[in-house]
């Protein structure tokens, strides 16, 4: 059987494995690979070894830290295939999915290839007389990067860049449910020359992240995860003297008007609603319909949702399975749960016909309408392909029912009324706002993130904001005095 270790120093960890999880074929069921799940000890050795990096990693210049950028970038472009088949063997998206993510993450290494111009300083000269300052922006030492199993490619590749282009060391543990991606991006980021300890893969569960949040010489942390663990994660680092963003659950909206294109709302609400099957922070799980359009708006979408196929994403198939049976099963249990709530089940995805391995964590497209919200399956991230339908009786009823829910993630309006979107924008309280666009997940130049309960800390995911993070700024101010000047004044400056 397959063993997936930990990658520390430049190369796979040769100690002992003690613990260890399986790893599965969602599409299949079978247990494809062992990985290691780090003790204590491991975790202090993955910190140590990047921390002896670190320094001489901040001491490149940045030309150095540019050209392992853009050689990481042209290795990732052409080989973004091979790291998709991984990624599918593993999580279950179906190939095209997989090759998205991974050209989404590659933006933003683009992104890093930047950073000479993203960490210029300021200078202000003669503020007083004979005294100049000047700003920089340094890296914090040795960062953690805490990555969810929905998107093993992308999350790592939202982070790690621009922490290492800024000058850090980082220590990345991926989820233990599809850890191999991780391990594939490491050995290219050595091949592009990035030196060895600068990026360590750490692989674990609860113990190995409650190492890195407690562990001295971890500087900041990054999450992607469930909003009780992003709180948990926030809460224990910045205990412990760290800047930490974490990034949580959503409950994203789709709020389409009487006047919108019912094609394009229909469209986008079951590729944002089933794409990656549900699994995905930014998905469109509540659909607020404003009537009269909600029965012409449910019946297009089940129209398209009779065309999908749900199988093998190494098949062709528009939907893969879920990543593991548990995950499967929970999700089947909110269907259960919208049934006996008295939802109308309009198409039921418990009983599809897979086109694969009938061991797969199969669970196929379900759309419900006349979902109240009192429902778990509006209150509760679901995280799988299950999309509600609320209907609403005007713009102002739908917007309050987006703001009234915890999270604050992403939204999306669908109108043709210029004026409608203007209102929406500026009045909707979520991060991330998409206008006939069903999910606005920024370009890498931007920044990601929620609003309430989506994110702890104040920081987003890349972009301005990202540089930020993973710097911290220092202000200089000299004075040198003139050739000619004879003797010393030790008084206060002064503007004399």
């Amino acid at each position: 059987m397959r063993r997936i270790t930990h990658w520390i120093d430049g190369d796979e960890w040769q100690g002992p494995t003690g613990r260890s999880a399986p790893v599965h074929d969602p599409a299949t069921g079978q247990v494809t690979a062992h990985v290691d799940l780090a003790d204590d000890d491991v975790v202090g050795a993955a910190v140590a070894s990047a921390s002896k990096a670190a320094d001489a990693w901040r001491r490149a210049s940045l030309t150095q830290r540019t050209r392992v950028m853009f050689a990481f970038r042209q290795i990732l472009d052409a080989r973004k295939d091979e790291l998709a088949a991984v990624i599918t063997a593993e999580h279950g998206k179906v190939l095209s999915d997989a090759v998205g993510e991974v050209t989404r993450g590659l933006e933003v290494v683009e992104f890093a290839c930047g950073i000479p111009h993203l960490l210029k300083g300021g200078h202000s000269e003669g503020v007083s007389t004979g005294v100049d300052v000047h700003s920089v922006r340094q890296p914090l030492g040795v960062v953690a990067v805490i990555s969810p199993f929905n998107f093993p490619a992308m999350v790592p590749l939202w982070f790690v860049p621009v922490a290492l282009a800024a000058g850090n060391a980082v220590v990345l543990k991926p989820s233990e449910k599809d850890p191999s991606a991780s391990v594939l991006m490491a050995r290219w980021w050595q091949e592009a020359g990035l030196p060895d300890g600068v990026l360590t893969v750490l692989h674990g569960d609860k113990q190995a992240v409650d190492g890195l949040l407690t562990h001295p010489d971890v500087r900041a942390v990054s999450f992607v995860g469930s909003t009780p663990v992003a709180r948990y994660v926030y809460e224990t680092g910045t205990a412990h003297g760290k800047r930490v963003q974490a990034l949580g659950g959503a409950k994203n909206h789709m709020l389409v008007l009487p006047d919108a294109d019912l094609d394009l709302a229909a469209d986008a609400a079951v590729n944002a609603g089933f794409g990656s099957a549900g699994e995905r922070c930014m998905a469109i799980s509540a659909v607020v319909a404003v009537d009269p359009v909600g029965d012409e708006l449910v019946a297009r979408i089940a129209e398209r949702m009779a065309r999908l196929t749900t199988g093998d994403g190494r098949r062709g198939c528009d939907m893969g399975p879920l990543v593991t049976a548990e995950h499967r099963d929970r999700v089947r249990g909110f269907v259960d749960a919208g049934v006996a709530a008295g939802a109308r089940l309009v198409v039921d995805g418990r009983g599809v016909v897979a086109d694969g391995d009938p061991r797969g964590f199969w669970l196929g497209p379900t759309l419900f309408d006349h979902v109240s919200t009192d429902m778990s399956i509006y209150r509760e991230e679901i995280f799988g392909p299950v999309l509600s339908v609320v209907r609403v009786g005007g713009y102002e009823e739908g917007l309050a029912l987006v703001n009234a829910n915890p999270y604050g993630n992403g939204t999306a309006i669908f109108t043709n009324d210029g004026g409608a979107a203007r209102r929406f924008e500026y009045e909707v309280e979520v991060g991330m706002v998409g206008i006939n666009v069903p999910i606005p997940v920024p370009m890498a130049y931007y920044s990601f993130g929620g609003w309430k309960s989506s994110l702890f800390g104040d920081t987003h995911a890349h972009g301005a904001d990202g540089v930020h993070f993973f710097t911290r700024g220092k202000v200089v101010t000299s004075r040198w005095l003139d050739p000619g000047h004879a003797g010393v004044d030790l008084g206060f400056p002064t503007h004399d």
